[in-house]
């Protein structure tokens, strides 16, 4: 594991001038590689990641990989793990594009916007986060899709981004997974556009880059240990808050560089985001923030995907990508803020709704799919789906800083799926139509 340089003494004064410059890079990991690697099931109990890494903040880590020929079919991950009577999971594209989860369980979360609370309550009730407060993967096999919109409206979010990679470290050795897609949110604070930046989330990012240096700037361990250190260092900073004179404007002028530093293109916290792809493809299911429209698939989802991450990561002047990937992150149709099927349809004419069941059925069949499941805009009447449930609609606006509704969490179990809203009130189930 590289270590990245250490910082001058004069790192805590350059946070107050706004020509710093922060050249922190994560090191690329093995699940956005072009590698294939497995993972065997351990016996025991389920591990936190900062357990798998290390109890502190110095010990290094490894990661088993296998270099892929490049005369070898497009680069692929198997998920290992699984037990003798399912077949692993296979992942292929950069970042993960098309999956082939057979039998698995898929669980399907939406937009969290910051709320740790609301998203371990939202993880429970799917039955893939343990309730001790260890924070211990206990789906088995799931597949767990987060469909982004982490970011912005909360003050946790670094810690809901650490959680859900230490649950993909422990849902992979259990022969599951855990993917993200991004929103319309994370692309916005990579395009630097911080207006829906909760202040806590401010002052989040100056702690954890205050964290990096604790842990001598090694990444992979830091972004680990966050959503452990995150919740003290919050209770802290509550306890001595000012929220007058001129300290609070510095403090806050910190932060902004802070986050500027770890989401701007080629910044870690932006190459980590990079990871993750803004459509994905599991069996028949298309899962994306917005909602994927034919032109997007004429385009090809694997190179949107490519685009968005190497911009992420600093990359867009370069092999032909744009800077900022249009198609996917600007605009009112592109990937990620498309409304097209999430919207109210009761105030549309009937030719209308016929029109936007004809768009959305020539895009599924484009991409070779059945169903479409996406976050983007609250239902506040809870998930739902429409056009014979060929688009599932799952954002419901559960974190404080949106509506603070109850969390609800979509299932799917072969063809069929169902809302789950609580172990208390039980669930909702809707059979799914096949497409023939």
């Amino acid at each position: 594991m590289s270590r990245l340089p250490h910082p001058s003494p004069e790192r805590m004064a350059s946070f107050v001038s706004l020509n710093c410059s922060f050249p922190l890079q994560p090191p690329p990991s093995a699940s956005s590689s072009s590698s294939s690697s497995s993972l065997s099931s351990p016996q025991s109990q389920p591990r936190k990641l900062i357990d798998i890494l290390s109890s502190t903040c110095h010990q290094t880590t490894t990661t088993a990989t296998r270099t892929t020929p490049a005369s070898t079919p497009p680069p692929h991950n198997n998920y290992g793990g699984c037990s003798n009577l399912i077949k692993p999971i296979v992942v292929n594209g950069e970042p993960p594009t098309f999956v082939s989860a057979p039998g698995r369980r898929i669980v399907a979360v939406g937009d969290l916007h910051g709320d740790l609370d609301k998203t371990r309550s939202a993880l429970e009730i799917a039955g893939v986060l343990s309730s001790d407060g260890q924070d211990l993967w206990i789906g088995g096999e799931t597949v767990l899709v987060q469909l982004g919109d982490i970011l912005d409206r909360g003050e946790d979010e670094i810690a809901i981004l650490s959680l859900l990679r230490s649950l993909d470290i422990q849902a992979k050795a259990d022969g599951g997974a855990v993917f993200q897609v991004n929103g319309n949110h994370e692309t916005m604070n990579v395009d630097g556009d911080f207006r829906y930046v909760d202040s806590g989330a401010f002052d989040e990012c100056t702690d954890f880059l205050e964290h990096l240096e604790e842990c001598e700037y090694n990444w992979e361990e830091a972004f680990a240990s966050w959503v452990d250190v995150s919740e003290r260092q919050r209770d802290e900073r509550k306890r001595s808050q000012s929220y007058w004179g001129p300290w609070n404007l510095v403090k806050r002028q910190k932060g902004v560089i802070a986050r500027s530093a770890l989401l701007r293109p080629g910044g870690p916290l932006a190459s980590e985001l990079a990871r993750h792809a803004v459509i994905l493809k599991i069996d028949d299911w298309v899962f994306c923030h917005g909602g994927l429209l034919p032109h997007h698939v004429s385009y090809g989802i694997e190179r949107i995907n490519k685009e968005v991450s190497h911009w992420m990561r600093g990359l867009g002047n370069t092999d032909s990508y744009l800077e900022t990937p249009f198609i996917a992150t600007r605009g009112y149709d592109s990937v990620v803020w498309n409304r097209l099927y999430s919207r109210d349809i009761s105030d549309l004419y009937d030719y209308q709704i016929s029109q936007i069941e004809s768009i959305l059925e020539e895009t599924l069949q484009a991409v070779g799919g059945r169903r479409m499941v996406v976050g983007h805009t609250p239902q506040p009447m809870g998930a739902n789906c429409k056009f014979n449930c060929s688009i599932w609609r799952i954002d419901v606006g559960m974190s404080s800083g949106v509506l603070d509704s109850r969390p609800e969490v979509l299932e799917i179990r072969g063809n069929k799926a169902r809302v789950i809203r609580s172990k208390r009130d039980g669930f909702s189930e809707l059979q799914v139509v096949d497409h023939v």
